[in-house]
């Protein structure tokens, strides 16, 4: 038993119990032996009937001394009983007992019942009360207040102050009973009130309202309501002092609570507002005291509390005191609720009442109307009486709740005639109503209230769910938004959760999927605060979900229980979890992907709980996954995802998003700075244009659509101002009917039928705009609007801030809109725009404006033009009175104006053709009015003055939009006659180099400094640092520092260097000394004074400058303290990320350094967790170090490649790790592998002295193989030799050189690949040095593929060696010795193959070339040597994943005519395993092998498919079906390209290829160049052995659908145009073109994919987005072939024709010809002549025109151009390695959405155009409009710099591409064997004995090809002179035509720019060809 029974059953207690028993009940006895002691109950039952039987008589001593005795006997018996239980003394009613002889005691004369006698009995019952509360608080309680309210009139005060302290302690041991307390306090209440109404004297009044007011100072809940009802009674009476104590004790308490008055008494305003008001006629000062204690004036309180006053009223028929109200408020009053009628009991009193509500009503109306019914009545007020008595099904009083199910009945029976209705149809009706009133009750929208009316309201929620059944589910946002919101509370959680179960069980399976997420999300969340008791309730709600619906919905089980959040953190849950798992198994990347989109969540819980467990995804379960992810040249989408919704959460605002950003940002750091130029965010732009001004009604209603779900929607659920939020309501609910949207969209029972087209709107909007737009289908929300005062124009001046003027001017501009459509949508904003808050105002701004101007209202567009001309005014007035925030945010505005206006004109000059073509029967004038809206907008945007634009924009940070108008301007000045001489220009190319160098554009930069003829200081010191070049930045800032010493701009640049160049020991001595000067510097200094501290370990300094973020991290973590390390960690991150919310998705790259600072943040946490938490073993430790270093090493890879980022990681890690108080050499060498590192990337950046310094720290801490990087600081400042020397002495220190001991030694993995990357460089270095024999060199690579077996790079760079050696061998030993040297070279690389993908392009190809090019020459091929290759090559076809071999099939399906049938053999089981692996991709490739024209290769071919579709093992796949079905395919459109046409315009598919048409909805995939391009994975991940990598896209479209119409080309060919839809949903175009052999396109494509790849590698092309444009291409035979279109694509010939025309210009004249023909007889000299002076001047370049008209927005026409520049220059240089010629301006197009260049039609490639008729001259096109269109920079900068990225890295990877032509070799063009035959013939002609011309010898057609790439061979390795001319001076060297040898990258470019630009060469081009244009 317990210790309390013990004590019950001692000896002592039992003692002491009998003495004060037995004094008790003098002179009484009893005989305790005969009362037993073994039973414990009967025992006590026997004393205390005995103490009960003695007080039934009166006291035996009644002096005053007896009756103090007895007074202290029962305070002792009290106290003594104390251990005795809590439920026995309420059994046996010790209480009751005690309180007997209490009552006795204070009887009598006041001689014997003194005051001392009558305090000690009231102090006695206190302590009764106290030690035993349960007898108190029992069924049959006693009678407690008899005895107090003797105290309460006694005439002594002291005893009424006892007696009043008395009654504290017993309303407030009943108040803590919460279950109870309301029932015993209430009837306690209601005598004091009595008491206090009594004729009882004043004293004992005043005496009780002290008391009353001393309880409610700390009294709580239904307590403090029932003194404050209690003391607010008191305000009416007469006697003024005891009104003035009343008073007094309520303004105490209101102090003492901490609240004002108001908010004191608004939890109880039913309750008083119904006691005052009722007493208003008899007690009329009662409402006049009571308003002025609540500061409201007696009308507005009777008017506000008329809800809770009228119900009492009109139920106990008050008529007197309604008319009063009546006449007092103005009006007639109409019942609003009726609950209390209807609760009455009996019909006949409930009519009665009902009647007289009728005839007041009447009385009152100022029109008898005869049909006023009491239906009529009740129906006006439904949903409120509804809610009322739903509150009463809450009660908890069972009775009270019946009666308001009868109320639910009567007041059915009232309105409904229909007496059969079940309760739920007819509650149904009103559910959305009555949920809304409960909510707003709960919101306390009309008054506060106490936690148990809430919890009674939420209580009455749950019955009305049981009521109402399945069919609540039409309610169910609503009910979860109710059911969120109260969860939170930690008071109301249980009965929430109660609530919330019902909800969930009542409804049905498949309507609770919905709320799976929200629910589980929202339960652990809150699962840490939640009590045990709240707890099992959470637990059952989840039981639910995962076991009853999980079990129920079958096989949608597992998507469903994927919104489930995590539950493996809870250990309580561990079952669900289990069941959960059990279900639910997804790999890593679905789960990821289900994580983002609950992350994404507008449910601020399930967004916070899904960032919880990303962050937990990303840290611990899936960091690897994440590793792999963030790996390569270009990251996974993925993690483009992460980032993108990342940032999106970051700039979430609201409640809760504190907390969310807190996640987000630490999930970042995790994620870490991934580079932006190897991740893309694809944020999705929501912006609408209105193309037809609100005329056309389709369009109209998608407006409404679009601001509803991307505007009003956030708006709607964030708010928490709930008159903002009816506003918002009100706008969706009239939007949603203007859309014709009805409730019967989504009623189960309606009878009316939706038109199919609104319900397909309908059904198109997204789940969570339906979920909370539902309700408001029925809604009955309405708005007032007030008139606008008269506004002056413009109205900007006028407003202090931003929010009033764009509210003003939004709301004005509401009135003037155009339209009656535009006129209904725009009016329904009235309300709306005018808040706190100005997103709504913001977004229909724009819209409403385009409206208005595209009208014909010259006064309203005058108007607005002065309102934007005042906004840009104010930016550059040095007077303005303008906040800054006022003019940043106003210029802004103005801004996302102008541009969607631009964005207008440019959909719209688009559209403007497509449509009058379409429809030129009937659309001329709609066309007309389409064309005079454009001019109209478009005259606008080019009335404002652009000088005035590019300065505002300037000032405002609008760089792209400062930008294109100084262009602008200058352009202007350039066209000016005459020009005004260069130092005009000046001051606008240095704002142009400013501009572009804040858009971080170093290219731009680049161009604009060669126009600039004296640069002045800050023009280097931009130039040097936005190059890195941060040395001649420093001494430039010196200087500026020497002429102003006290410039703190000046410091601050200088400190930036230094920081840059890693000098942090100059950089704090620097900053001390300037804050000696300056010490009210220190804040703004501060930053690179902790840096440069820190760095160099001077903790000191730090402490003096804690308010650094980064600083308070490392003080913390140097501490020790995990406390103080947490909390210093989560402010870091909070004010670290705050650039990342401000700049939003779209500034990805502006808040990147942000993004390094949290990326830094994560790293320093992860080290101190490491470093504090390492394992005893030394092996231990070393393991744990291991592991970090290749997580850090795995993150710095993933950041951007730049110095200043790895340096500013790579010295926080080091001095995070120099924390460590212990020393170890695990830690030590990590700071050594960091400076190393250091070293590296500053040599890569060119900072010698920086690379140095840190290459000196690594020796110095000892660091493994620093002197590998110690040489390649030597090798690169230019010193090869001693570099190879001081490697080479390295490494035989090392014994890494002729060591021939054995190493008994074990290495670990890393240092034996160390140490074979050393033996790898020697061996390089060697070689390229030619002071080495090839055998002992040979021997240096061998050695590094024996230290390091299975690594890719050791087998790669020995093969090559050996590749190397064979090409530079002669013809007679390639024969001998080559063979075994072809041999070791196949042998590595099938081995790199097989170990990695770094050299998959150079491994593959070649050792292809080689097997198959040694098969095919006989004496090889006879070699012995030869079958050991062919064993090789078929053993690596399974060794090898298939995925590699996939990257060189267009090479191997070339050699599929191989002569050799052994090597045939392996070559098509090579064939059918890349086939069968990828049949859907490899077959597209084999088509042109099965349909070839050459009967081997198509044999060869059709035998391969044959046996795949035989072979047993893909008999039960859909592999066969595959193959045919794709041929069936192939064969219809071979069918489509041979078809007789005629003069036939367009084809039918269903009429003459039905076939065709059938294959819709198929599995085969579209042929597009991406869906068909190899996606390798990331070099450094180890995905590369899985054989079965997923090389493509899953998403890759597949042929849905046929269109019938196949239309016709106008050229010679006439190529057939068909067009499909994709299983994406787009629309896909292609051409089928007969007699053309697209082999060559398709190589080609092939070759630019390789490019591609390449250009994504290199980190200067990746970063600025360097790619050619692709396209797919299948060659169907040698013949026929299929290419895709490119859509949104214009040539750029009729671009310009079209802009001479509107200058006049013709295309071709008299005088045009004649000049031609005169320099095409003419010389160079005279041609150039001639070119410049009558060509040239009658075609001013014009072609910059169509960049400003085709793309307004001032960022999109910056990024086109930018994409027009790269693109050409990556096309130029590629176009002159191919030898590609014949680049008129039809072959070039222009993308008109991005700018993008794409050429076409490479029939003229090989260097073919040279040998035309009239011989091209040119490398590539780059005519004067080409280059115009580059802007004012022209080929300087961006052109440039990009040609000469693009010509390095195509000389580095020659090998690769040469491979990639090969097939051209192998698989000849058919116009070469057609330009053999030719040849033949002509030899033929002279020699009669000739053989027959009609065959081709295969070795003539290789030769041929062989003769056809040689030059691209050698351009490549930068061998080149050009051809055309005999001699020219390039940079002071003369060059003869025949004259070649390697030029430097950079003299490449010039020479071939200064050709492409050469008048003498354009003026001898073709005329055709336009070189004018």
């Amino acid at each position: 038993m317990s210790q309390t029974a013990d004590t019950l059953n001692s000896s002592h207690w039992r003692t002491e119990l009998q003495r004060l028993v037995s004094a008790l009940i003098v002179p009484d006895e009893l005989q305790w032996k005969s009362i037993g002691r073994k039973d414990t109950a009967s025992y006590m039952q026997r004393i205390l009937d005995k103490i009960k039987s003695r007080w039934a008589r009166g006291l035996h001593h009644s002096s005053s001394s007896a009756r103090t005795t007895l007074v202290e006997n029962v305070t002792s018996l009290a106290s003594h009983l104390k251990p005795f239980p809590q439920q026995q003394s309420s059994q046996f009613r010790v209480a009751a007992a005690l309180l007997l002889p209490l009552n006795r005691i204070i009887e009598g004369p006041s001689t014997e019942v003194d005051v001392n006698v009558r305090r000690q009995a009231f102090n006695a019952f206190r302590t009764v009360i106290r030690e035993h509360s349960a007898d108190i608080q029992s069924d049959e309680p006693p009678p407690v207040f008899d005895f107090l309210q003797r105290g309460f009139n006694d005439k002594d005060r002291s005893v009424r102050v006892d007696a009043g302290r008395a009654l504290s302690d017993l309303v407030h041991l009943h108040a803590r009973a919460t279950d109870r307390g309301c029932k015993f306090n209430e009837p306690i209440f209601m005598k004091i009130n009595s008491l206090l109404e009594s004729g009882v004297k004043d004293a004992v009044k005043e005496t009780l309202l002290v008391s009353i007011g001393s309880i409610g100072r700390d009294a709580h809940f239904e307590l403090l309501g029932l003194v404050v009802h209690c003391l607010i009674s008191q305000l009416g009476q007469d006697n003024h002092v005891l009104k003035g104590l009343a008073y007094t004790q309520l303004l105490e308490i209101a102090k003492a609570q901490m609240k004002s008055p108001y908010i004191l008494v608004s939890p109880y305003l039913s309750q008083v507002a119904t006691f005052v008001v009722s007493r208003k006629c008899t007690n009329p000062m009662l409402i006049f005291e009571t308003c002025r204690f609540l500061s409201v004036h007696p009308t507005d309180f009777i008017s506000v509390t008329l809800p809770k006053t009228l119900p009492y009223l009109f139920a106990n028929s008050e008529a007197k005191i309604i008319e009063e109200i009546s006449e007092d408020l103005g009006q007639t009053i109409l019942s609003l609720f009726l609950a209390y009628v209807y609760q009455q009991h009996g019909p006949a009193q409930t009519t009665g009442s009902l009647t007289f509500i009728r005839n007041i009503i009447f009385r009152g109306a100022e029109s008898k109307s005869a049909d006023l019914t009491v239906r009529g009545m009740v129906q006006s007020c439904v949903v409120a009486l509804l809610a009322e008595l739903v509150v009463v099904l809450g009660h908890a009083n069972e009775e009270r709740a019946a009666l308001a199910v009868d109320a639910l009945r009567k007041v059915q029976r009232s309105i409904t005639d229909d007496t059969e209705l079940e309760m739920s149809l007819f509650l149904k009706t009103y559910m959305l109503g009555i949920v809304s009133n409960l909510n707003e009750m709960l919101q306390d929208v009309h008054g506060k209230k106490s936690f148990p009316a809430k919890k009674q309201i939420l209580r009455g929620l749950e019955a009305l769910i049981v009521q109402i059944g399945p069919l609540v589910n039409e309610v169910s946002p609503q009910i979860m938004a109710t059911l969120q919101t109260m969860f939170l509370v930690p008071e109301l959680a249980e009965v929430t959760l109660s609530t919330w179960y019902t909800f969930l069980s009542t409804l049905n399976v498949e309507d609770v999927i919905p709320h799976i997420g929200t629910t589980s999300a929202a339960i652990v969340s809150a699962w840490s605060a939640l009590s045990p008791s709240v707890r099992e309730s959470a637990k059952k709600c989840l039981h639910h979900i995962v076991f009853d619906v999980g079990s129920t919905v079958r096989n949608d089980a597992k998507a469903h229980l994927n919104e489930v959040v995590d539950l493996g953190h809870i250990q309580e849950l561990s079952d669900i979890h289990i069941q959960l798992q059990s279900v639910r198994i997804w790999d890593p990347h679905a789960q990821l992907q289900k994580i983002l989109d609950r992350c994404s969540s507008n449910n601020i819980t399930v967004a916070q709980v899904a960032l919880a467990e990303l962050q937990n995804f990303m840290k611990n379960n899936q960091a690897s996954l994440i590793q792999n992810l963030a790996a390569g040249d270009a990251f996974d989408p993925l993690i483009g995802s992460i980032q993108l919704t990342l940032f999106q959460v970051v700039t979430r605002d609201g409640e809760g998003s504190d907390t969310l950003r807190r996640l987000a940002f630490e999930c970042m750091g995790i994620l870490g700075a991934v580079d932006p130029d190897r991740c893309d965010l694809n944020s999705t732009d929501t912006k609408m244009i209105v193309r037809n001004n609100f005329e056309d009604d389709a369009e109209a209603k998608l407006f409404a659509l679009h601001v509803i779900q991307d505007v009003l929607l956030d708006a709607f659920r964030s708010t928490s101002d709930i008159k903002y939020q009816g506003h918002l309501a009100y706008t969706i609910q009239e939007l949603l009917f203007l859309c014709e949207f009805t409730p019967a969209l989504v009623s189960s029972e309606s009878t009316t039928s939706v038109p199919a087209r609104v319900r397909n709107r309908w059904n198109g909007l997204p789940k969570h705009v339906l979920e909370t737009v539902s309700p408001l289908l029925a809604g009955k929300f309405k708005a007032s609007h007030k008139e606008l005062p008269d506004l002056p124009s413009p109205i900007y001046p006028h407003q202090k801030t931003y929010r009033e003027w764009v509210q003003l001017w939004t709301a004005h501009l509401i009135t003037k809109a155009s339209n009656d459509m535009a006129q209904k949508i725009f009016g329904v904003f009235r309300s709306a725009v005018r808040n706190k808050d100005v997103g709504v105002a913001h977004h229909i701004l724009p819209h409403l404006v385009l409206n208005i101007l595209a009208s014909e209202n010259e006064e309203d567009t005058s108007c607005i033009i002065q309102e934007l001309t005042a906004v840009l005014k104010d930016q550059v007035a040095s007077d303005s009175s303008s906040t800054p925030d006022k003019k940043f945010l106003s210029a802004q505005a103005v801004f996302t104006l102008l541009d969607h206006l631009s964005a207008y004109v440019r959909v719209q000059r688009q559209d403007l053709p497509k449509k009058v073509e379409g429809r030129r029967s009937r659309g001329n004038s709609e066309f007309a009015i389409r064309q005079q809206q454009l001019i109209r907008v478009d005259s606008v945007l080019s009335s404002i003055d652009h000088e005035l634009m590019a300065k505002a924009a300037l000032q405002c940070r609008a760089h792209a939009r400062s930008l294109m108008n100084f262009e602008k301007q200058i352009v202007s000045m350039r066209e000016r006659q005459p020009p005004p001489p260069a130092t005009d220009f000046t001051p606008y190319y240095e704002r142009l180099h400013e501009i572009y160098a804040q858009l971080d554009q170093p290219d731009g930069m680049e161009g604009i400094s060669t126009l600039i003829l004296s640069p002045s200081l800050e023009h280097q010191i931009r130039q040097h640092e936005s190059t890195g070049r941060w040395t001649a930045a420093q001494s430039c800032w010196e200087v500026r520092l020497q002429q102003q010493p006290d410039n703190l701009d000046f410091h601050l640049g200088l400190l930036r260097c230094l920081r840059n160049l890693g000098h942090y020991d100059t950089l704090r001595t620097h900053v001390q000394g300037v804050l000696v000067r300056n010490p009210g510097w220190q804040s703004v200094l501060a930053d690179f004074q902790v840096e440069s501290a820190w760095m160099i370990g001077a903790w000191d300094d730090n402490t003096k400058v804690p308010s650094v973020v980064k600083a308070r991290v490392l003080l913390a973590m140097r501490s020790g303290e995990p406390l103080q390390v947490e909390e210093s960690l989560r402010k870091a991150r909070l004010v670290l990320g705050a650039p990342i919310a401000a700049s939003g998705p779209s500034g990805h790259r502006r808040a990147y350094d942000a993004l390094v600072d949290l990326h830094m943040i994560h790293e320093l946490e992860l080290i101190h967790e490491t470093v504090s938490n390492l394992p005893p073993s030394s092996q231990g430790r070393k393991s744990a170090i291991v592991t970090l270093s290749q997580i850090l090493g795995a993150r710095l890879d993933r950041t951007l490649p730049t110095f200043r980022v790895h340096e500013s990681l790579l010295s926080m890690r080091r001095t995070a790790f120099s924390l460590s108080t212990v020393s170890r050499p695990s830690i030590t060498s990590q700071i050594g592998q960091s400076w190393l590192a250091s070293a590296k990337i500053a040599r890569k950046a060119g900072q010698w002295q920086t690379a140095y310094s840190a290459m000196l720290q690594a020796q110095y801490t000892n660091a493994r193989f620093s002197f590998m990087e110690s040489g390649k600081l030597v090798r690169a400042r230019g010193e090869p030799l001693r570099a190879l020397q001081e490697l080479e002495n390295s490494m035989r220190l090392l014994g890494f050189v002729d060591n021939n001991t054995v190493d008994l030694t074990r290495e670990d993995e890393h240092s034996k690949r160390m140490k074979a990357k050393a033996q790898i460089l020697l061996a390089r270095w060697m070689n390229e040095s030619d002071r080495y024999e090839a055998s002992y060199v040979l021997k240096q690579f061998q050695s590094a593929a024996d230290s390091a077996p299975g690594w890719e790079s050791a087998f790669y760079h020995l093969g090559h060696f050996q590749d190397q050696c064979y090409r530079n061998l002669s013809v007679d030993d390639k024969s001998n010795r080559g063979i075994k040297m072809n041999f070791q070279t196949i042998k590595c690389f099938t081995e790199a193959a097989a170990y990695g993908n770094k050299f998959v392009y150079q491994t593959v190809p070649r050792l292809l070339t080689l097997w198959l090019d040694m098969g095919e020459r006989k004496v090889t091929a006879e070699n012995p040597l030869f079958d050991k290759i062919n064993n090789v090559v078929a053993s690596s076809i399974d060794s090898i994943p298939v995925y590699k071999w996939f990257t060189a099939f267009p090479q191997i399906v070339s050699r599929i005519g191989h002569p050799n049938r052994i090597v045939y053999l392996v070559l098509s089981k090579l064939i059918s395993s890349v086939i069968r692996e990828y049949p859907r991709q490899a077959l597209w490739f084999f088509a042109s092998v099965v349909n070839s024209t050459k009967p081997t290769r198509q044999q060869r071919g059709r035998t391969i498919l044959d046996q795949l579709k035989n072979s047993p093992a893909n008999t039960d796949s859909n592999f066969p079906n595959l193959i045919t079905s794709l041929h069936a395919m192939i064969d219809e459109l071979l069918r489509l390209c041979d078809y007789s046409i005629g003069d036939r315009k367009t084809l039918s598919m269903r009429r003459d290829f039905p076939k065709l048409l059938g294959m819709k909805e198929s599995n085969i995939l579209i042929p597009l160049q991406s869906s068909l391009t190899v996606n390798l994975p990331p070099v450094s991940s180890m995905n590369h052995r899985d054989k079965r990598h997923n090389l493509f896209d899953p998403l890759s479209p597949t042929f849905t659908v046929f269109y019938d119409e196949i239309e016709i080309m106008h050229s010679l060919a006439k190529p057939r145009k068909l067009t499909v839809n994709g299983s994406d949903g787009i629309k896909y175009m292609f051409l089928a073109k007969p007699k053309d052999d697209l082999r060559k396109d398709a190589r080609l494509m092939d070759f630019n994919g390789i490019i591609n790849k390449l250009l994504k590698t290199n980190s200067e092309s990746r970063r600025r987005q360097l790619h050619i444009r692709t396209y797919g291409v299948v060659a169907l035979n040698e013949e026929c072939g299929v290419i895709q279109w490119v859509p949104n694509t214009i040539p750029v010939r009729p671009v310009l024709l079209k802009y001479y025309e509107t200058r006049n210009v013709p295309a071709w004249s008299k005088e045009l010809n004649d000049v031609t023909r005169h320099i095409k007889d003419g010389t160079d000299k005279e041609a150039a002549e001639l070119f410049v002076t009558k060509i040239l001047p009658e075609f001013p370049p014009i072609f910059h025109e169509w960049f400003v008209e085709t793309f307004p927005e001032p960022s999109v026409w910056l990024a086109s151009r930018l994409n027009y520049g790269r693109t050409m220059a990556v096309m130029s240089m590629v176009g002159f390695i191919l030898g590609l010629g014949d680049r008129h301006c039809e072959n070039i197009l222009l993308d008109t959405n991005n700018g993008d260049v794409v050429h076409v039609d490479f029939n003229c490639l090989f260097e073919k155009g040279k040998t035309l008729e009239t011989p091209e001259r040119v490398p590539f096109r780059l005519t004067q409009n080409l280059v115009d269109g580059l802007g004012v920079t022209g080929i300087e900068g961006v052109f440039r710099i990009a040609c000469e990225i693009t010509m390095q890295l195509l000389r580095d990877n020659k090998d690769p591409l040469m491979n990639v032509l090969d097939a051209f070799i192998h698989d000849p063009l058919v116009e070469w064997e057609d330009e053999t035959r030719k040849r033949r013939r002509n030899a033929k002609d002279k020699d009669k004995d000739k053989m027959n011309s009609a065959t081709v010898k295969p070795a003539d057609l290789r030769s041929w090809a062989k003769t056809a790439l040689r030059p691209i061979e050698r351009k490549l390795k930068g061998l080149y002179s050009p051809t055309n001319v005999k001699e020219r001076t390039y940079g002071g060297i003369t060059r003869g035509g025949e004259d070649e040898r390697e030029i430097s990258t950079s003299n490449l470019v010039q020479m071939l720019i200064q050709e492409a630009i050469d008048p003498a060469n354009l003026g001898k081009m073709y005329p055709g060809w336009a070189a004018w244009h």
